[in-house]
């Protein structure tokens, strides 16, 4: 992209992000990816074009960052039972059931079905965290949902590459096999933004100018990132960990308070622009791929999907930490796709394998994503109001 195209879409993202005064009922990303589809229109922005690996090694790694930086430590203590059951087992849960379920009424096989299903099983609750905490003042199931997205990532694309990899014939399933490579990926990713994390907070007390310490938590959250996809772990993880050991270190003590505040109004800009950015070109992007022929079956596998989300979220929650029906339906309703699904519908765009429908599979998952985005994020509110009243 251009930097002139840039710059008209910050100046679009601006617009829409001051109509958002109350930072209420009105879903900002999904707004943007609405504009962005009409944007796809004009010829102006055909160049407008995202990659998976623009989303994974640009976006990413800072918008994980300051999710993971800004997210309360004393939350993630007080909730971190449900949090990381429905962030692995939920996960993996949604995955077999939808699966399942996608090859009974589509002409996907039982694998492909399961690929489709781990595209669309990361949450991306940018859209709604605001909304549910707005409409019904319940920090409880606002952190939670917060905190799934944030550690499902990982998870997701575990899952997705490796039924990939079977679907497309590089190598047959293997549990033992899956396991262990999950739980290195995961393990050594978190142990990596734990270690670089604590370094930085220990460093940045030599650096006394605060650009410096934003300089500084710039290089932390793709450093992590970057060093753990090298040796072979989920720099996800890692750029998670590492902001959130940045925010214990930092939570510590009152003397810390200005290096908060100094990252903070970095951050806060920085996200509003990136968000601008990639969903505006989300929008654009995803046009190419919605066809009449996929509708029918993306609203069935979105009517699937929501389903199979509230069974799984409720089982879990039983086992882990039981939650009432009304947060679990809240926290089904607050699952919404976004960057991650995008990015695994990229790969697999990329990968365009002959062996697999990756056609239909790029279209209908676009264009859930869409009835996500959309028809998820713009109820969120009432639906919120309705059952957790303020």
């Amino acid at each position: 992209m251009s930097i002139e195209l840039i710059i008209i879409l910050l100046a679009i993202g601006y617009i829409i992000f001051t109509i958002d005064k109350k930072k209420d009922d009105f879903p900002v990303p999904t707004i943007l990816v609405l504009v962005g589809v009409g944007l796809a229109f004009i010829p102006f922005f055909d160049s407008a074009r995202l990659t998976e690996h623009t989303i994974y090694h640009v976006f990413l790694p800072a918008l994980l960052f300051v999710s993971a930086y800004q997210f309360p430590i004393k939350d993630f203590r007080k909730n971190a039972s449900i949090i990381l059951s429905l962030a692995t087992i939920g996960i993996v849960l949604n995955v077999v059931i939808l699966g399942y379920l996608i090859s009974l009424i589509s002409p996907l096989g039982l694998i492909e079905g399961a690929l489709l299903a781990a595209i669309l099983t990361p949450t991306d609750p940018v859209s709604v965290v605001s909304v549910i905490k707005k409409a019904t003042g319940n920090e409880q199931i606002a952190s939670i949902v917060d905190g799934e997205s944030m550690l499902n990532d990982g998870t997701s694309i575990v899952l997705f590459t490796t039924l990939l990899s079977v679907a497309t014939r590089e190598k047959g399933f293997s549990f033992p096999s899956f396991l262990g490579e999950f739980l290195l990926v995961s393990i050594g990713g978190v142990l990596i933004g734990l270690i670089l994390g604590y370094l930085v907070s220990r460093i940045v007390h030599y650096s006394h100018d605060r650009n410096y310490q934003i300089m500084l938590s710039i290089i932390l959250a793709y450093g992590a990132f970057s060093i753990a996809e090298a040796v072979g772990v989920s720099g996800v993880l890692a750029t998670v960990a590492s902001g959130m050991m940045i925010s214990f270190e930092y939570g510590r003590a009152e003397k810390e308070d200005h290096f908060r505040r100094s990252l903070d109004g970095f951050w806060e800009i920085a996200e509003g622009s990136l968000l601008a950015i990639l969903f505006l070109v989300i929008g654009i992007e995803l046009t190419d791929h919605l066809q009449i022929s996929y509708w029918l079956y993306a609203a069935g596998i979105f009517a699937l999907m929501v389903l199979v989300r509230f069974i799984t979220t409720l089982a879990v929650s039983k086992v882990f930490e039981p939650l009432s029906w009304r947060y679990n339906t809240i926290l089904t309703w607050a699952g919404l796709k976004g960057t991650m699904s995008v990015f695994l519908i990229l790969t697999l765009y990329a990968k365009s394998a002959s062996s697999i429908h990756s056609d239909w599979i790029v279209g209908v998952s676009f264009t859930v994503v869409l009835l996500s985005l959309t028809i998820q994020s713009l109820t969120m509110a009432p639906l919120s109001r309705g059952l957790l009243k303020k």
